[in-house]
């Protein structure tokens, strides 16, 4: 029973604001040192052995993909088809605000990423045509949530490795969730703006022609979104090779199309996502080392054990897990969440006959929910930043939003044909 001493440890750690990779290290190093008689050389190993499978390729590819993004002008152009398809209603710009991160969200990788960009575009402006600037900020940190959710979200590929699960199959369960998510939230943002008499962005609905221009210089990002998902899906190619076409396919949006692109963003962009890939494989490599361990130690099943003791209800059970890691997501960073908790709870989603990708689905949304709550909401830090904004007022202000955000996840925990309904 050595291993909830290393997982307190590690625990320990994070509280202590140390980087993610360096913690559960730290704690890996401490099994092998005091309990532990295999020899040191393992844990080497053990950490140098995770690097080795051919499908974290697909984690720089989408690294790449959402950095290059930035320099391509796609941004703005489907700001203008959100415009055309939100626009017009009550609250216009704040659905068109997260109208963007939904579209968005099917070709870049990061949710800070969207959230920085769109909050230097998108609030100043939204304070500038009368919304509470509070309120602009959590409009903007609540649709950015929706990035890890629809593919190609990191958090779908990390938990696929940990889980042991196809790529594939979690892109293709993260499409509906993503927009039940994005539905909720503007469903909420039209009443909240009905309430508080915030304007549509435009006075009339578009034009034929207008929607034929705005649709007609968008068009490459629609074919990219088309090619990334409809590629996996009709197995064309793998999640892999699916990073690696899009990375082409934006490059040649950025050179050639829109012509907006230089070599200096590129060498830029190749520089972060080398630091973001190492920071990320990092994490990985390590945390493939505390599953090797805690799969040695039996963890995983003591823990099922324990679990089915309390109840033998599967729905008890996926509220209890809920409510858990909405508790931790207020308190520790989400990634370790699910680097530590995967692995423990797959022996008990198994007993319950939960699909495993369904559950990824359940656990992903949480933690994306975990970036809005005090005290480490990453998101909501970010854009409290970038914004100006005090966290009481952000709070305040994102509370209904928040309310959405629950009732999707309520729905995508009980009704797991919305995560699976394209996957099989």
């Amino acid at each position: 029973m050595s291993w909830p001493v290393i997982i307190i440890l590690m625990l320990g750690l994070f509280a202590l604001n140390m980087r993610l990779y360096v913690a559960i290290i730290a704690a890996v190093l401490a099994y092998f040192i005091f309990f532990s008689r295999f020899p040191d050389q393992i844990a080497i190993q053990r950490l140098i052995g995770a690097s080795q499978n051919m499908s974290l390729l697909a984690i720089p590819f989408f690294i790449l993909l959402g950095t290059l993004m930035e320099y391509t002008g796609v941004a703005r152009r489907m700001l203008k088809v959100a415009d055309l398809l939100v626009g017009k209603l009550t609250g216009g710009m704040a659905l068109t605000n997260v109208m963007l991160s939904t579209l968005l969200g099917g070709v870049s990788a990061s949710n800070l990423a969207d959230c920085a960009m769109l909050t230097r575009m998108l609030v100043p402006e939204m304070e500038r045509s009368g919304y509470n600037r509070a309120f602009a900020a959590a409009v903007t940190a609540s649709g950015a949530l929706i990035t890890p959710i629809i593919p190609p979200g990191i958090a779908l590929i990390i938990y696929a490795l940990v889980a042991d699960v196809s790529i594939g199959s979690m892109f293709m369960a993260g499409v509906v969730p993503g927009l039940l998510m994005s539905a909720m939230l503007m469903v909420t943002i039209y009443i909240v703006s009905k309430k508080r008499g915030y304007k549509p962005a435009r006075e009339t609905w578009p034009t034929r022609s207008e929607t034929r221009r705005t649709l007609l210089d968008a068009w490459p990002v629609l074919v990219l979104i088309v090619s990334i998902i409809g590629g996996i899906r009709l197995n064309i190619f793998t999640p892999t090779e699916a990073g690696a076409v899009a990375v082409g396919v934006v490059l040649l949006i950025g050179f050639v199309i829109y012509r907006e692109m230089r070599l200096g963003h590129v060498s830029h962009a190749l520089t972060e996502t080398f630091k973001s890939t190492a920071s990320v494989m990092l994490v990985i490599m390590a945390s493939s080392a505390l599953a090797w361990i805690l799969s040695l130690e039996q963890a995983a099943q003591q823990m099922a054990v324990y679990i089915t003791s309390l109840t033998d209800n599967k729905y008890v059970f996926l509220l209890v897990i809920n409510l858990l890691l909405l508790l931790l997501g207020m308190l520790v960073e989400g990634n370790a969440i699910l680097i530590v908790l995967v692995p423990l709870m797959m022996p008990t989603v198994a007993h319950f006959g939960i699909d495993p990708v369904h559950f990824g689905i359940i656990v992903i949304v949480n933690l994306a929910v975990g970036c809005l709550t005090p005290p480490v909401g990453t998101v909501m830090l970010l854009v409290c930043n970038l914004a100006k904004v005090k966290i009481v007022d952000f709070l305040k202000q994102g509370a209904p939003l928040f309310l959405a955000l629950l009732l999707a996840l309520l729905l995508i925990t009980f009704v797991p044909e919305l995560s699976l309904l394209l996957v099989h």
